[in-house]
């Protein structure tokens, strides 16, 4: 509905925007970094200087958030960036295409629509960074565009987000959260749960339960693998590319700690779906397949940023450092 809608798409970019500002001058500050005792007299931190122009190109299924929240980290970093918005979502193409200049400078923050062959074209030229959200197909091709100026990627990309269901929990609670997470935006969403892992003994309760709560079903499609053991869980897990999101219910600590330990996914939540990607506190982000880098909140400076290791010495006081300096007092002995 159009609450949902403009709380997906509209309210997390804002909250983005908020907390970038009151951080910025936090994390744009100089870092110092612990001295050695050769040290002692410089001046030694980190200084976070912008990467230059990024390239962000969005997604159609999130296509304000997807697009807009990277491109809030890579100015807040001090880059300029080129938007590239998904021409499958023609409307939302436009809208950004019209409203952006008339709020920023359009030379430093250029709207390019178009599609394929624009892409193409576009990925010819020299960036400083590109951050793509799409399909793990698009993403290599991106990546291999990339490579030829050496520049860096974040690729949010794709995979099947397992959701395992131990029988040690609120069949109720856990299947109520997990429709609302499947069903989210139709479910076009990368982080949805993407198929239910669960013992043989409660499958037909799960269905039951995710029928309440879903009341009519329009689609998508969840399916329900039947494992006989968390090992076995597990297993089914790792044999498969590493996924975007991974997802455990259970009252067993032991049994999340374990999933967490024993399998890999670009980002975790137990006990609910999709939660950790709204946190400005946790990085979001894909790995393997899924992806590569991260960004939301402190990380989105961090991935738009050089960290730039800096060193100020005096001219003074150089007797200290005269062993360093040819010839030598000492005579070398080889043995």
């Amino acid at each position: 509905n159009e609450w949902n809608a403009y709380y997906e798409e509209v309210v997390y970019v804002l909250e983005e925007i908020e907390y970038m500002i009151q951080k910025l001058p936090e994390w744009a500050a100089d870092e110092p970094v612990e001295k050695t005792p050769q040290t002692q007299q410089d001046e030694l931190y980190i200084h976070s200087e912008p990467l230059g122009v990024v390239l962000v190109i969005g997604t159609w299924n999130y296509p304000f958030n997807l697009t807009i929240q990277p491109m809030v980290g890579a100015i807040a970093a001090g880059n300029a960036v080129v938007l590239k918005p998904s021409e499958l979502s023609e409307n939302m193409a436009s809208l950004l295409a019209t409203i952006i200049p008339q709020y920023l400078d359009k030379d430093l923050y250029p709207v390019i629509n178009g599609g394929v062959p624009e892409t193409t074209e576009l990925l010819k030229e020299r960036f400083d960074h590109i951050l793509y959200t799409g399909s793990t197909g698009v993403g290599k091709i991106v990546m291999t565009a990339a490579a030829q100026h050496l520049t860096p990627v974040t690729l949010e990309l794709g995979g099947k987000s397992p959701c395992y269901v131990d029988k040690n929990c609120g069949l109720d609670v856990a299947c109520r959260r997990i429709a609302w997470g499947k069903f989210m935006n139709s479910g076009q969403t990368c982080v949805a749960p993407d198929y239910i892992l669960c013992d043989p003994s409660i499958q037909n309760q799960i269905v039951e339960k995710l029928r309440k709560s879903l009341k009519e079903i329009f689609g998508p499609v969840l399916p329900i693998v039947c494992v006989r053991s968390l090992e076995e869980a597990i297993q089914f897990i790792n044999q498969r590319e590493k996924p975007l999101a991974l997802y455990v219910f259970s009252s067993n600590d032991k049994v999340i700690k374990k999933m967490i330990a024993e399998t890999s996914s670009g980002g975790v939540t137990a006990n609910d779906v999709i939660v950790h990607i709204t946190l400005h506190s946790l990085p979001f982000g894909g790995v393997g397949n899924s992806g590569m880098g991260s960004y939301h909140g402190k990380k989105s400076f961090e991935t738009f940023s050089h960290r730039r290791s800096c060193l100020v010495r005096s001219l003074m006081n150089d007797e200290a450092l005269k062993v360093r300096y040819p010839p030598s007092p000492a005579k070398m002995t080889w043995h």
